[in-house]
């Protein structure tokens, strides 16, 4: 386990760090981690994944943002750095965004990129 620093790979705004924070309480666990990670897949062969965890594994690189600890593994790593996490609430739905500097091309659905 490899721990970085912050403004090296992700940020979380506030608001999302907000809504991690909430969805943790909700599963009745306030030491969860989350894991942010990219598998292959989507119209663009790439897409992003999110969850929790109870603990990292020996390749993660553990970030702690806005009072989240972070685990992203190290096949995700360069494709996540500085990618931006946010939460989006408008009339047209709600979730998670991930702003992404390493995307190339996006596919019109939204869930899939790829980069170099």
């Amino acid at each position: 386990m490899e721990a970085a620093h912050q403004t090296e790979l992700i940020i979380v705004t506030p608001k999302a760090a907000e809504k991690v924070t909430e969805f943790m309480k909700q599963e009745g666990k306030d030491t969860l981690f989350l894991r942010v990670y990219v598998t292959g897949g989507g119209c663009s062969g790439l897409s992003y994944g999110m969850g929790f965890e109870e603990k990292s594994e020996e390749d993660d690189m553990v970030l702690e943002q806005q009072g989240i600890k972070i685990l992203v593994d190290s096949y995700s790593q360069r494709y996540l750095k500085g990618a931006n996490i946010d939460y989006i609430d408008s009339l047209m739905g709600s979730g998670f965004k991930i702003n992404n500097p390493n995307v190339t091309k996006s596919c019109s659905c939204g869930h899939s990129f790829s980069a170099e």
